[in-house]
């Protein structure tokens, strides 16, 4: 990694000394917190470039942005290995899951020679896609589905109870806001109903105590994996891409039909019930076409519910997956959007903070085509093909220092003076931040700031996307991981 000028800008000389003649290269820029990525593990504020390990070969280049998990980054290089770094052991599990590489980003060991064409992190576990679409996942065992487990586990491997406190320790103030006595009235609530009685108040109880949230299915006698596995998919099943949340994966095959594991207590993997632990993959049924005899295996099972579900969707199969935190979204080749799973800030889009246990289709974005979606702890963001921007989110006031709350659980297009007359190509959302790229190469962030996660050379949160300079390239990708922020970008013709 090298960190330009001492504005922690990037220098023109860096970029012609990389260019190969006359061809386009792609760099990788990143911003915000990574604990390992320098050794004082002080934020970056703005873009820096990252260098490719020398292990990978003179003359290499990158080839796409992963963002990464809680304390890392992930990329993949021209020649399909996925590159890690950032990460520290005093993150515990984060630390064996993104390889122990700290300061300078190294090859991640995966057992296969294959080239990786996508990877995706959750808290702290990963998924990756070869390019002949097999799926490999490690990290946090409850998200490791049953298979064929290949390969060695890295010493330090076991981790003890002790490493996944401190983890979760230092997590607490990512995975909860301010907590408020609740004074709800129309679109505003507390960022958590602390008194007061009733299932919903029950449920937000539940939800705050950080040892629930992030709850792992170990006691602390057990061992946290972080051994790689070749996950066990229907003959002929080819997946193409693959979303990870706090604790669950959904991937998306050649086919359109989408699968997923993990933890889906709150709907999130669309199974029609509240099942805390999926260990295999099992076919998520989204739109009526793409699952026919799946759906009905699937029911004689046990697994899947038939009463109270949403299936109808325009379109016959999904082409864009995305998990948040606790919820998951697709998107039909119709560009119809369907979510489910934790709706409590109405990250859903569903007018409500119920949690949806299957698909359910946004009703108030039928008629406009959407084209891509992202979503984070307490939101989603989706573009249209015209290029606009919707969100449903937990809304900060970030001017107060109480935090109030206000619940917007409708779509709503995104009222931001720098986006007009730009067309949104790409969107990625953080933990509590959201990026987005436009079709003539201009990059906004937006959200919370603590770690320098906008690249804005403040750490000031911003309610509007804010465009980000990158001088001398022409960015592609944007890739959001918990605390810090990714660019692909291209050199100029």
């Amino acid at each position: 990694m090298n960190g330009g000028d001492e504005d922690g800008g990037v220098k023109e000389e860096e970029m012609e000394e990389l260019r190969r003649g006359g061809e386009r290269e792609r760099f990788v820029y990143m911003w915000g917190y990574l604990p390992g990525a320098l050794p004082q593990r002080s934020p970056l504020l703005s873009p820096v470039m990252v260098r490719l390990p020398q292990s990978i070969g003179a003359g290499q280049s990158w080839n796409d942005v992963c963002g990464g998990g809680c304390g890392f980054a992930m990329a993949i290089s021209e020649i399909g290995k996925l590159i890690t770094w950032g990460s520290t052991d005093d993150l515990g599990q984060s630390y064996v899951t993104s390889g122990k590489h700290g300061e300078i980003p190294e090859p991640f060991p995966l057992p296969t020679e294959a080239s990786i064409v996508k990877a995706a992190a959750g808290w702290a576990h990963c998924v990756a896609v070869t390019e002949s679409g097999e799926v490999y996942t490690w990290g946090w065992k409850e998200c490791v589905p049953s298979g064929k487990v290949v390969g060695d586990l890295p010493s330090g491997g076991a981790l003890d109870k002790d490493i996944f406190e401190r983890q979760n320790s230092f997590l607490t103030e990512q995975v909860s806001p301010h907590s408020q006595s609740s004074r709800s009235s129309g679109a505003t609530a507390s960022a958590f109903d602390v008194k007061g009685g009733g299932e919903e108040s029950t449920k937000r109880r539940r939800i705050s105590s950080t040892k629930q949230t992030a709850e792992s299915s170990s006691s602390g006698d057990e061992t946290l994996s972080a051994l790689p596995c070749l996950v066990t998919l229907n003959p002929g099943v080819r997946i193409t891409t693959v979303a990870a949340g706090g604790r669950h994966t959904l991937a998306l095959s050649d086919i359109g039909q989408v699968w997923g594991w993990g933890y889906g207590g709150e709907g999130q993997l669309g199974l029609g019930s509240r099942i805390r632990m999926v260990s295999s993959p099992h076919p998520v049924a989204c739109v009526e076409s793409s699952f026919g005899k799946d759906r009905l295996s699937a029911l004689s099972r046990g697994i899947m519910s038939s009463e109270g579900q949403s299936y109808k969707a325009p379109g016959n199969y999904v082409k864009e997956i995305a998990c948040g935190g606790r919820h998951s979204a697709v998107i039909t080749d119709a560009g119809a959007l369907l979510t489910f799973g934790w709706g409590l800030y109405g990250q859903c889009g569903q007018g409500s903070t119920d949690d949806e246990l299957s698909p359910t289709c946004v009703s108030s974005l039928l008629g406009i085509r959407l084209e891509g979606v992202a979503a984070g702890l307490w939101h989603t963001v989706c573009i249209s093909a015209d290029g606009d921007v919707y969100a449903f989110v937990m809304c900060l006031d970030l001017t107060s220092a109480s935090y109030p709350v206000a619940l917007q659980t409708l779509p709503r297009l995104l009222d931001a003076p720098s986006l007009e007359n730009m067309h949104a190509k790409v969107v990625s959302c953080g933990a509590r931040h959201s990026a987005v790229v436009t079709g003539d190469g201009k990059v906004f962030c937006w959200g919370w700031n603590k770690y320098g996660q906008l690249g804005l050379r403040d750490v000031i949160d911003r309610n509007v996307p804010c465009q980000v300079t990158i001088d001398g390239c022409i960015p592609k990708n944007v890739a959001c991981g918990w605390w810090h922020t990714l660019l692909l970008a291209e050199s100029p013709s």
